[in-house]
């Protein structure tokens, strides 16, 4: 199985900014990723791979808090930089995030995005080892949305999440195609 998570809440979630690369988790945000890391204790993982921005290492870390699961940190898994929208309130720049036609000052471009994270899902591919491995993937919004929009089998007349709560969790089939189990989910918070 695969587990694509979204990082616990920031600072920066909550107050629904834009924010800078090193943002770290919040209280909540460290409560959320303790959740998160009780709801996947006996999920058996093999292996953990986390975007290098500090939220999604922290959360990460909650997930093998005995650090007996190989974690490996890598920039393939980065949210999209948003360049000089970083700061500014979501509701002004929001339309800016996703999409081709939505390239932001300064910023990476769509083309430059998508392949990096077709790159991430490639390496994902592999780190799941034929499906005898159990990989949880710690990483950023606009990325689980891409991957789950260009990467994923989806049923007929399914369509990919368009949002990702600050630590939900998505399982995915292990092997080609990529099948979508479970979305977006945050039963493991609903008393948070």
């Amino acid at each position: 199985m695969i587990y694509l998570i979204r990082h616990g809440q920031t600072a920066g979630n909550a107050e629904r900014v834009v924010q800078a690369p090193d943002t770290p988790l919040s209280a909540h945000g460290s409560r959320q990723a303790e959740r998160l890391g009780a709801r996947l204790a006996d999920a058996g993982l093999t292996r953990i791979i986390a975007s290098d921005y500090p939220r999604a290492r922290q959360t990460a870390a909650a997930l093998a808090p005995d650090r007996t699961v190989p974690l490996e940190v890598t920039p393939l898994l980065r949210e999209r930089d948003l360049g000089q929208l970083r700061g500014r309130p979501y509701a002004e720049v929001e339309h800016q995030f996703y999409g081709p036609e939505h390239d932001p000052p300064g910023g990476e471009t769509w083309d430059l995005f998508r392949e990096r994270v077709a790159a991430a899902w490639a390496h994902i591919g592999a780190s799941a080892d034929a499906g005898s491995a159990t990989v949880a993937v710690v990483t950023h919004g606009l990325v689980c949305r891409a991957l789950a929009e260009f990467h994923l089998a989806l049923e007929p007349g399914e369509s990919a999440p368009a949002w990702f709560p600050n630590a939900s969790v998505t399982h995915i089939d292990p092997t080609p195609p990529w099948t979508l189990r479970l979305a977006a989910s945050v039963s493991h918070l609903a008393d948070l």
